[in-house]
Parts: structure tokens; C-alpha cells; sequence
């Protein structure tokens, strides 16, 4: 049967298809944990993502899927000096007494949340609804605890700790040039662009994102820079490239085109405005406040040992789920009685708004114009829906999609085989699908 659908970016509806799973039921038999928690060591395609070797971690698990499920999940050793410590006061995230029932459409068909699960490549499944744990799931062998790889997710929570600094007075103005902090790439269009727009993505700067990992690919040559083993420990070859950059596709400001370099940049920036390691800031500023459970922690450039703002944040299910509440409660620690961090603000409301409100933001960065579906808001994929509704996702499958109104929190960490929905939509349309379903069954605003 031929797929249909009305939006293959989004919530899109799935008018007629036949979904099938590489695996039978009998294969991927969960372990129940609790009404919540349910566990297996197998799942979708396990054999080509390296069951037989025990998920082993490798170093080229962007090209090798039979290194991914343990490159990006539970691999700490290496980055211990970026750890980030958790909360001595964690937010209290119970289980649901008894969690209602999740169910999507596929097509003609109704499944649950074990049919998601045998269709995707997930490592971790997260669903909290008003602060409680309607679900929790885990494939490959993964368990609660685990750090697992945000990719792209982390340009959100760099941008979070952009407002802090701002709040703090560390960052004069969201206006500021990145050169007012770092003045080595005063030279480069990067270095004129603001705070503001590289939030937005909108230095105007032309940048082919193509995951690819060929030379035609700018993001694949921007890792050479930051990783490539002859630029080990010889910081200055980054200014060196940005100030290459002279010249702007359209003017800053007018136009989002997702760049993760620019991430990175304001990644720079903090640490510059703030003399702190961006760990030290995630730990002081957010982590801990936020009443974080487990250590989480951050890989960084080989070039001259800053994190990796853009996609290299690693982190367990619940404090992604954690880190979901703190925004859909525009930036206040809430909900766990008399913790001591209740009822703190730990990110600037007025910021998070900025950042996540579609009312907020310029024409060109409105849902349906920054792209097909999504809109952008500072490092936030913004939905189209009537209620204020927004995502972060990073490749291979990570998303994160929040509900302020309705409490609603959905964390997906995967290890699908193609890292995103520009090569291959069908995870995304599962993805889409599913959400869908999850806000429908929560009672949250699906609609547009």
C-alpha cells in the first residue's frame, strides 16, 4: 500500500498505508517494570544495530548504525571533565497511579505505545502528563539512568543558558554582536551577527547542512575544524575559519536557515561573556536548580576543548523530561511540593516566551514559513497549533515535544538509521503520527 498524508513534517494525518515491524511481537517481548516502566534488550533491526556485539560504542557511530545504540547512550568515560553534576534536591517526577491508555492513529489503525516501539528505532520513550510518568521505555538493552546523546536537542538548552546570562547581566543585550564577546572573529559575517539572530539561525551566512559527511557538505567541513585530529589543541584554526566568512546570503535578521556552526558560536560566546565552562554553567545555572537526578555531561571539540553546544549535550530520559517541565512552565521549577528549588525561576519567563511563543516572532520565522511545517523561535521548532505547542529534535531521531498548556511532555531519544527526515521521512511521519495520539489521549490540543 502507498502512504497519503496532508503533512509529513508535522502532526500530518495518515490517510491510507500499512505500517509493518521488522520484527514480530514474539521477538520483542517487554519486561515489565511497574504500570509505567517496561524494559527489553532487543527491538527493531537489533542485529544491525550491533545486539550480537553488545552495542558496543565506536568512534564512527555516524557512519557505522552497529555502533550507535552505545556511542550515544551510556559512553561517559571519556568526558568526565565535562560532567555536569545533578541536583542534591531532585524534582520530585512520580509514576502516574494509573496511567490512561496512549493510542495513535496509522492509517485505518489504532496502536499503543508497544506498536511505536516495534516500528522505530527508539532507545528511550518518555511521556509525563501534570508532572507524573504516564509511560517509560527503553530498547536495546537500555535502562533508566542512562546518559543518551541529544544531538541537536542541545541547541536548546544553549539557548536557555543564553538567557540566563542575559538575565544576569552577563550578556549586555540579545542585540550585541558575537565579536562584543569574542572579538577573534570580529572579520567574519559571524562575528557582526547578534546575539539575537544567532538564536534564530538568521546570520544570513550561507551554510549547506547536509549530513552527508562529504566534503560538499559545510557542516561535515565545519567538524573538521572542530574535530579533525591536526587541528587537536590549536584553538586559534577556529577563528582562523570563521573569519573566512565574509560574506551573507541575505541580510542577518530577515531569514531562517538552520546552521548548527551557529550554535557553536553562541556556545563560544557564553563562555567568553561568562568566563565559566558551559558544563560549570549547566550545573550552576540550570542542572542543579532544576533538580536534575543524574550526572549528565558534554563532549567537546578536540580543537580547543569547548562543548559542543550544538548537539553534544548527554543526558537520562527523566532529566530531559525534567528539563520539558521546567519550559512548559516557562522556566519555573514547580509542582514538587516543598522541594527546595519549588517555585524558583531558573530561565527568565520573559525569555523562554520569546523563545517558544509563535505570537512572538517575526514574519519569516512563523510555522509554514521558516519551513514547510515548523516555525523557529530561539533554537525551538515552533507547531502551528492554536495552543502554544514546540519541539527540539536533533538527527537520527532525538525530540523532545512540550505542551505548555496542557502539562504535557514527550522525550524520544532513537538511533534511526538515517539521521533525519530530509533523507528518509517514514520515521518522521511515525513520529508525527504518534504525537498526534499522545496529546489526543491526554487531552491536549491536536488541531491548528
Amino acid at each position: 500500500m502507498k502512504l497519503k498524508t496532508l503533512n509529513v513534517f508535522g502532526l500530518g494525518v495518515v490517510l491510507l498505508c500499512a505500517a509493518t515491524a521488522s520484527v514480530t511481537q514474539a521477538q520483542l517481548a517487554f519486561q515489565v517494570q511497574s504500570p509505567v516502566l517496561k524494559m527489553r534488550a532487543d527491538g527493531p533491526d537489533a542485529a544491525a544495530l550491533g545486539k550480537e556485539q553488545g552495542y558496543k560504542p565506536c568512534l564512527q557511530a555516524l557512519l557505522k548504525p552497529e555502533c550507535r545504540v552505545g556511542a550515544w547512550s551510556a559512553s561517559v568515560s571519556a568526558y568526565s571533565k565535562y560532567a555536569v553534576k545533578p541536583s542534591p534536591t531532585p524534582w520530585a517526577l512520580p509514576d502516574h497511579e494509573a496511567p490512561p491508555p496512549i493510542t495513535w492513529r496509522w492509517g485505518l489503525f489504532s496502536k499503543n505505545l508497544d506498536d511505536f516501539m516495534d516500528a522505530t528505532q527508539t532507545t528511550g520513550l518518555l511521556i509525563i502528563h501534570k508532572g507524573k510518568v504516564v509511560a517509560e521505555r527503553y530498547q536495546y538493552d537500555r535502562k533508566p539512568g542512562m546518559p543518551m546523546r541529544s544531538f541537536s536537542m542541545a541547541k536548546t538548552f544553549t539557548a536557555m543558558l543564553v538567557g540566563i546570562a542575559h538575565g544576569k547581566g552577563l550578556i549586555r543585550s540579545l542585540d550585541d554582536k558575537a565579536s562584543d564577546y569574542w572579538p577573534e572573529i570580529a572579520d567574519s559575517a559571524y562575528g557582526q551577527t547578534t546575539i539575537r539572530n544567532l538564536l534564530r539561525m538568521s546570520s544570513g551566512v550561507p551554510f549547506k547542512e547536509l549530513y552527508t559527511w562529504t566534503p560538499d557538505d559545510d557542516n561535515w567541513v565545519w567538524g573538521q575544524v572542530l574535530y579533525a585530529s591536526n587541528n587537536t589543541n590549536m584553538p586559534s584554526r577556529i577563528p582562523e575559519f570563521l573569519n573566512g566568512k565574509k560574506v551573507r546570503g541575505v541580510e542577518q535578521g530577515q531569514r531562517f536557515h538552520y546552521a548548527s556552526i551557529e550554535t557553536e558560536i553562541l556556545g563560544r560566546v557564553l563562555r567568553r561573556a561568562t568566563g565559566k565552562s558551559i558544563a560549570s554553567l549547566t550545573e550552576e545555572w540550570l542542572w542543579q536548580p532544576m533538580g536534575a537526578q543524574d550526572r549528565a555531561h558534554w563532549h567537546a571539540a578536540s580543537t580547543d576543548w569547548v562543548e559542543a553546544t550544538a548537539g553534544g549535550f548527554n543526558a537520562s530520559l527523566r532529566d530531559y523530561g525534567r528539563f520539558g517541565m521546567l519550559l512548559a512552565n516557562d522556566g519555573v521549577r514547580v509542582g514538587d511540593g516543598a522541594g527546595a528549588g519549588s517555585g524558583v525561576e531558573v530561565i527568565p519567563r520573559e525569555f523562554v516566551l520569546d523563545a517558544t511563543d509563535v505570537a512572538r516572532q517575526p514574519a519569516g520565522f512563523q510555522p509554514r514559513v521558516a519551513t514547510p511545517y515548523f516555525g523557529y523561535g530561539y533554537q525551538v521548532w515552533l507547531q502551528p497549533n492554536k495552543t502554544r505547542t514546540f519541539a527540539l529534535q536533533g538527527i537520527h531521531g532525538q525530540s523532545m515535544l512540550i505542551q505548555p498548556a496542557n502539562q504535557i511532555v514527550i522525550v524520544q531519544t532513537s538511533a534511526n538509521m538515517k539521521p533525519s527526515g530530509q533523507q528518509d521521512m517514514q520515521p518522521y511521519r511515525y513520529r508525527g503520527a504518534f504525537w498526534a495520539g499522545v496529546l489526543r489521549s491526554l487531552g491536549g490540543d491536536v488541531g491548528e
